[in-house]
């Protein structure tokens, strides 16, 4: 098999079939978002969804792409990234040997090694006009992103000469691009630069209302919906409190109630088996103090709201 044929044959495996989701809760709020970032990417524009955790950009930017139609290839940041993380690199040798019999009392040896290249992700889905989906894109140091920058502009990928025939390619009509990050993430976050941002249609994402995230709880959870709605007011009014370190989010929501649902269990604040559930998920977000009393009356506000909203 030829490097070439290597090469495409992993990026084959790389790449993910996404299909719209049967169980994807599409409220009157989540389908505007998607039409305009759907209406942004067949302009040819990235789209750039920006939000705190758990606002579901991720999911959002797989069934934005599922849209598309075409094979997508997940790229996730990370520190450690470099430019040829994103297209590619040199991965050990090619060998090639030469026996020359023609005189049958001469043998002629010829032999000869060269490097061989092998594409990644990003010039995988440039070359084959694949959709591309960087998450947390800001998680890489900015100056591996730098290869993006033609890409998204001039619609061309410039290679390393030094390193194989070609020193650039065409990007593929079809290829899009997706970008997700969080702004209030600052553990091993970087910012974007201002040539990278100016090239992105930017979507800012937030909490959303009661009756949507009751909704995807529902879904995602197999809830019943009275069930959804009880553990979605309660994670709301811990989110409205300030009271916290790290904020609650629909991630919270969604594993008490996966737990509730899986092991029957009855929301209410007369059951101490979902009063344990819930301290559980939410007392690790609260404020942390090294004071019992103040931790004392951590734990009687979160209780308060369950007796609230659970009775």
């Amino acid at each position: 098999m030829t490097s070439v044929a290597r090469s495409k044959a992993a990026a084959a495996k790389a790449t993910l079939a996404v299909r719209p989701s049967a169980g994807f809760v599409s409220t009157g709020e989540l389908r505007a978002i998607s039409e305009r970032a759907l209406s942004y990417l067949q302009v040819g524009f990235p789209v750039h969804f920006r939000g705190p955790a758990g606002t579901g950009k991720t999911t959002l930017a797989m069934h934005v792409a599922a849209q598309l139609g075409r094979p997508v290839m997940l790229i996730v940041g990370d520190e450690e990234f470099t430019a040829s993380d994103l297209i590619g690199g040199q991965t050990g040798y090619s060998y090639r040997r030469v026996v020359d019999r023609f005189i049958h009392s001469v043998v002629k040896y010829e032999e000869d090694a060269v490097q061989r290249w092998v594409d990644n992700r990003l010039t995988t889905a440039c070359r084959e006009g694949y959709t591309l989906i960087y998450d947390e894109f800001t998680r890489s140091r900015p100056e591996a992103n730098n290869v993006l920058l033609t890409v998204l502009e001039e619609r061309m990928l410039v290679l390393p000469t030094m390193t194989r025939s070609e020193s650039y390619i065409k990007v593929h009509p079809e290829f899009r691009a997706i970008f997700t990050s969080n702004p209030q993430e600052y553990a091993g976050v970087h910012g974007a630069q201002d040539a990278l941002s100016d090239r992105l249609i930017t979507i800012d994402l937030n909490f959303y209302d009661r009756e949507t995230e009751a909704a995807i709880i529902t879904a995602g959870a197999g809830a019943h919906p009275s069930t959804a709605l009880a553990v979605v007011d309660v994670v709301h009014a811990l989110r409205a409190s300030g009271a916290y370190s790290q904020m609650p989010t629909m991630r919270a929501a969604l594993m008490i109630a996966k737990v509730l649902t899986e092991r029957n269990i009855q929301p209410s604040a007369d059951n101490p088996a979902f009063v344990t559930l819930c301290f559980d998920v939410l007392a690790s977000k609260l404020k942390y103090s090294s004071d019992r009393e103040q931790r004392e009356q951590q734990r009687q506000l979160l209780l308060d709201l369950i007796r609230r909203y659970c009775s």
